[in-house]
């Protein structure tokens, strides 16, 4: 278990050295000079250029990146640009935000999206089924802002129930994780009944229903245990996903997370917040797929890592 560890963080090094690279190549790539975009429209050249050289965008790109990869070695993300102060801090002043979004965003998707999907492989080929599959592609095909402004008019206009927007109290992130909770449900739904409608076809299960064994016991002991592994790989990759920010759910609520700040980010071109952003995006999937891999032997004791 150990050389797995040390051998899957290894590999992640390597990837997060891959992403900052790309990333760093293609915000130059964008047709605008953050310089220009720092001192405005009427500013003159040389004061272009004096920016430009105090942020050290007047060198090569390879010496460019390889100072920046230099610091990223030594846990420094750079200054942002256009607020002056040390990305790190940025992204630690919204990581509460955010994290508090992501737990309640997967409780809310595996709450409504895993029995969901049990229930439809219980009734497969029945109403059951037919309406929990409905139900799936709905949430999945609906547009992340139009149910967050549908439950902002039904819940916090129409009847008052939760705030319209914001962050501070328990109150404030349900709305937003329904919203995510929601679309990503259908998703869990889809792959729960898969996995559980193969599972409940194999021999084990029949001979547990053929012993007497109560059907709850059956389900929820045998099939589900056994059917769950592919809704821990998609916890997994959310766990990444929604660390980097939920760019449109965070701007329909005014939630001030990291999505918040990567589009502001993005709006100025403000380089060192992006590449911020990005590799801390990148190191919770790393992160989430290898608490999920550490999970399996937990629920399935036939797998084994050396």
């Amino acid at each position: 278990m150990i050389r797995y560890i040390i051998s899957r963080l290894g590999q992640a090094v390597l990837v997060l050295i891959g992403i900052s690279l790309i990333t760093f190549l293609l915000t130059f790539l964008v047709p605008a000079d953050p310089a220009r975009m720092i001192a405005g429209r009427l500013a003159t050249p040389e004061t272009v250029a004096r920016i430009r050289a105090e942020l050290g965008l007047d060198q090569p790109l390879p010496v460019q990146y390889g100072r920046y990869l230099w610091n990223l070695l030594h846990g420094d993300l750079g200054r942002s640009y256009a607020q002056r102060i040390e990305v790190t801090e940025l992204l630690m002043s919204r990581l509460p935000a955010t994290f508090q979004l992501m737990v309640a965003g997967i409780l809310a998707e595996v709450l409504l999206g895993i029995p969901a999907g049990i229930l439809a492989a219980l009734g497969r080929s029945r109403w059951p089924d037919r309406l929990g599959m409905v139900l799936a592609f709905s949430g999945v095909s609906a547009p992340q802002f139009a149910v967050g402004l549908l439950l902002l008019y039904l819940l916090g206009y129409r009847w008052p129930v939760f705030p319209l927007g914001g962050y501070g109290t328990w109150r404030h992130v349900i709305l937003p994780a329904l919203t995510l909770g929601i679309a990503g449900a259908g998703w869990y739904a889809r792959v729960m009944r898969s996995a559980m409608v193969e599972v409940l076809n194999q021999h084990y299960i029949r001979t547990a229903t053929a012993k007497g064994l109560p059907p709850t016991k059956v389900v929820l002991k045998h099939a589900l245990r056994n059917s769950i592994l592919p809704v821990v790989s998609m916890v997994g990759l959310d766990i990444g996903v929604f660390m980097g920010g939920v760019v449109v759910v965070e701007s329909v609520f005014a939630w001030p997370g990291i999505g918040q700040l990567a589009w502001q980010a993005i709006q100025i071109l403000d380089i060192p917040v992006i590449m911020g952003v990005v590799i801390l995006t990148a190191s919770f999937i790393v992160l989430g797929n290898l608490l999920a891999d550490l999970a399996y032997p937990l629920l399935d004791p036939r797998i084994r890592y050396k």
